[in-house]
């Protein structure tokens, strides 16, 4: 259990940094650069697809050299180069280098991170295990928006707003970030030295399950844009850019207190269980940013996004863990996150052109749509079962 605290809190301080910037990104290149939302997909759906294509590669290299440790490590390193390329940026090109830079790092070292979280739990916890962490990664992530929002507030105050003096300070976590490693063991696996087969030799012989739940993922996520746009919404819908940056707080919020309870329940009652009712949650979130036009309504829908994220992130990496064959659970960890991450370009090029020709409505309706359906065929076509097909590697 210490590793996995140690493995939290180096996702708690990175995420107190990054989301102390994230929420002013869509507010900065509006403010700055008269960005409109069209922009704002492109630059979010090229940074999250660019280094998305690394989380299957840094998860093979994972399998194949189990050197989890210094392969995160770089990943973490990324954030605080993104930190000083925005200070740097003069343009919305500037933008979108830095957050290519951000996104290569969580491409690096999101696999890592999660196989080491996975082999530090028992198996009977693994989902209490990822709950524990995320809990920790959305608790940074909250306070990181609570103090944009407070630095904000005092520049507003004060007759202007400063985003680059946010993003200045946001390098001290980053920092403390890095130093959490010099607490971290890895446990390396003892393996068989034999010559390595090619992945997609390795990939025919995943499960049907394990390929069908992949399928699922990426229809999902074909319909789940980046959160940028649920700020963009809050904003049109009269929220200024101080209080937009409290309801993200909220979400976070809601996340982290929420995480651990869902992933000891998914221990319990199967990830599938959980997973198929987060996919409606989102389904009602998006169907709600569709229409709502008051305060209430905008609070209530912030806060059940949190209970979605608390219902899937933790516990769908738990899933895949378990029903990968260890050998790979770097790789298929990574492809998860490929896929994912692949499916955001189109998804958000998509979502920012729907929102510039037709308003925000169509957009969402679609998204939730997406999520109805994936949600059903998660619930009628996908049997958790063994890793792989026939005999099982060694």
């Amino acid at each position: 259990m210490t590793n996995i605290i140690m493995l939290g809190l180096v996702s708690f301080f990175m995420d107190l940094s990054a989301e102390m910037v994230y929420p002013l990104i869509p507010l900065y290149l509006s403010a700055a650069f008269g960005a409109t939302p069209a922009l704002v997909g492109v630059i979010e759906g090229i940074a999250e697809s660019t280094a998305s294509l690394l989380k299957v590669f840094s998860g093979y290299l994972t399998d194949r050299y189990q050197r989890k440790k210094p392969i995160a490590f770089i990943g973490y390193a990324a954030g605080l180069v993104y930190k000083a390329a925005l200070l740097i940026s003069v343009s919305w090109a500037g933008v979108l280098a830095a957050r290519v830079i951000d996104r290569l790092g969580k491409g690096i070292r999101t696999t890592p991170r999660d196989v080491m979280v996975a082999d530090s739990a028992d198996k009977k916890s693994l989902g209490g295990a990822f709950g524990v962490h995320k809990a920790l990664d959305m608790l940074g992530s909250a306070l990181g928006i609570l103090t944009a929002f407070l630095l904000l507030r005092g520049m507003a105050s004060s007759g202007g707003t400063d985003y680059k003096k946010v993003f200045l300070i946001s390098m001290i976590p980053a920092v403390l970030s890095l130093v959490m490693f010099l607490f971290i063991k890895e446990k390396r696996a003892q393996r068989e030295r034999k010559a390595p087969e090619r992945f997609w030799a390795q990939a025919r012989s995943l499960s049907k399950p394990l390929k069908r739940y992949l399928l699922i993922t990426l229809l999902f996520t074909l319909g789940n844009s980046s959160n940028t746009f649920l700020l963009l919404r809050a904003k049109s819908a009269g929220f200024n850019d101080v209080n937009v940056i409290l309801l993200y707080f909220l979400y976070n919020l809601t996340a982290s207190l929420l995480a651990i309870p869902f992933g000891r329940l998914s221990d319990r009652l199967g990830r599938k269980n959980l997973l198929f009712f987060g996919y409606l949650a989102f389904a009602l979130v998006y169907l709600g940013f569709a229409f709502v036009s008051g305060t209430a309504g905008l609070i209530a829908l912030f806060v059940l996004y949190g209970l979605y994220t608390a219902m899937t992130t933790g516990v769908e990496r738990a899933l895949i863990a378990e029903i990968s064959p260890p050998e790979l659970k770097g790789t298929m960890l990574g492809l998860h996150a490929t896929l994912v991450g692949v499916a955001l370009l189109p998804a958000s090029l998509l979502f920012g052109l729907l929102w510039t020709s037709f308003g925000p409505e169509l957009p969402f309706v679609l998204g939730a749509c997406l999520a109805l359906v994936s949600a059903l065929l998660l619930l009628f076509f996908f049997k958790p079962g063994a890793a792989v097909e026939g005999a099982a590697r060694p």
